[in-house]
């Protein structure tokens, strides 16, 4: 009877994952396999596969100096990006972490930027403001700044720009900051009160390293999200101007659907796969020596 209803249940849960299992396979899994076979091809999607080995990614390397300008803009990209969005997000949890009034409003419509990050509608609004002609530029001329090249229009200030629209987009590390705060036991910044720490001592001795966990898992996921950033540089810029916004996906995307070089194409996806595992791997390694576990002993031991 009791290996009956175990495997009744056994099923059941089978059963409701069964969504989720067939979206995976078909979805993520199979694509997964067939772009590592087709990276190893000479594929145009219009001729069957041809099988050439190693060579996409020897040509990739050794001869494409498009795709090194846009690993280069990419990592550019991703460096500007991250520190600054994570210590903006936290900044404005702090200041969010009060019981005053309306607060709640406040939270949503800092999360709204997040909730729009994708959009094709922001990314022309961002053209907008930063482009020649834009809001910024007449801004400047009207105080007696004239400008006679756009941010988005200069190579060595556009990548910035378009950090700054995914600075913008920080609401939901915010949230998950603003929850992490709330979870440190307010008896320590009493205690500390009481010895007569001051703000600024209780932020970096109490709040900062209680709030490392919450650091490594919001610095994991907007590395990842940093390098597949698309919209804003395919939208905003198109890679422009001389190639100094040329995002790594958005190469990836010319040479597939532009080219017709889908195998080079999966091969270059494979090696940003690659990149984002390297910087996920060393950041793992590197916890131990920043991270804070309150159940592990602190900071420097094994987790």
């Amino acid at each position: 009877m009791k290996k009956s209803l175990r495997g009744y249940r056994n099923g059941l849960g089978y059963l409701m994952l069964a969504p989720w299992l067939a979206g995976f396979v078909l979805m993520y899994l199979l694509p997964m396999i067939a772009s590592l076979f087709l990276s190893f091809t000479n594929f145009n999607m219009l001729s069957a596969p041809k099988f050439i080995g190693f060579d996409n990614y020897a040509r990739m390397f050794g001869q494409d100096k498009s795709f090194w300008k846009a690993l280069g803009v990419t990592f550019t990209y991703v460096f500007a990006l991250v520190p600054a969005r994570l210590a903006f997000a936290l900044a404005v949890a702090m200041l969010l972490n009060s019981k005053r009034k309306g607060l709640a409003l406040y939270r949503t419509f800092y999360y709204m930027p997040s909730i729009l990050s994708g959009s094709i509608a922001v990314s022309i609004v961002w053209k907008q403001i930063f482009g020649s002609g834009g809001v910024l530029m007449t801004l400047l001329n009207q105080l007696g700044i004239h400008q006679k090249i756009s941010m988005l229009g200069n190579p060595d200030t556009a990548v910035y720009s378009l950090a700054l629209l995914g600075i913008w987009q920080f609401g939901s590390s915010m949230l998950i900051f603003l929850s992490a705060i709330k979870q440190i036991p307010a008896s320590l910044h009493e205690s500390a009160k009481i010895d007569g720490a001051r703000a600024g001592s209780r932020f970096f001795k109490i709040t900062l390293p209680m709030l490392t966990p919450t650091i490594f898992f919001n610095l994991i996921l907007q590395i990842i999200n940093a390098f597949r950033a698309f919209t804003e540089s395919y939208v905003v810029t198109d890679g422009g101007p001389l190639d100094s916004t040329l995002f790594y996906v958005l190469y990836l995307y010319r040479r597939a659907f532009n080219y017709f070089d889908m195998g080079y194409s999966s091969a270059m996806a494979w090696v940003l796969v690659i990149i984002i595992a390297l910087f996920t791997a060393v950041i793992f390694k590197t916890q131990n020596n920043w991270v804070y576990y309150e159940s592990k002993g602190g900071i420097g031991h094994d987790s």
